[in-house]
């Protein structure tokens, strides 16, 4: 019997001690919806959640270096300064696998700490149990 306790207190443990997992799929164009989608992922990595984030269509325009975007309140800060926040504090960031070749951009235009999907990874990270999905 106390062996049975043992064993059922730590798999509780170790259930409890898991991360949870977040993905946030942002594709929307527009600032206010980009940030949306940013803040509840930082919020995610500050409960220790692990985030990922795939960034598509107009959205992936945020993650190339040089881009003049309008800062947002109320923190006064761009959606790249934000997401520059998230890679900064853990998160997996990734343009869409058709978003380089569509737009005749290439890896080397993206900031640092974004990288090019690869869509088999994308699928079984989202296939993993306990994974919750986010899109903006």
């Amino acid at each position: 019997m106390q062996k049975s306790l043992a064993l059922a207190a730590a798999l509780l443990l170790a259930t409890a001690a898991q991360a949870q997992s977040l993905f946030v799929n942002i594709h929307s164009g527009q600032a206010m919806a980009q940030g949306a989608g940013l803040v509840l992922a930082g919020q995610a990595l500050e409960q220790n959640a692990e985030v990922r984030v795939l960034l598509c269509d107009a959205a992936a325009n945020i993650a190339l270096t040089g881009q003049d975007m309008p800062s947002l309140k109320p923190r006064n800060v761009t959606p790249q300064q934000m997401l520059q926040g998230l890679i900064k504090g853990g998160a997996k960031v990734e343009v869409c696998a058709l978003y380089l070749p569509n737009t005749g951009k290439q890896a080397s235009d993206l900031i640092p700490g974004v990288t090019p999907a690869k869509p088999a990874d994308v699928a079984a990270y989202l296939l993993k149990p306990g994974v919750k999905t986010l899109a903006f």
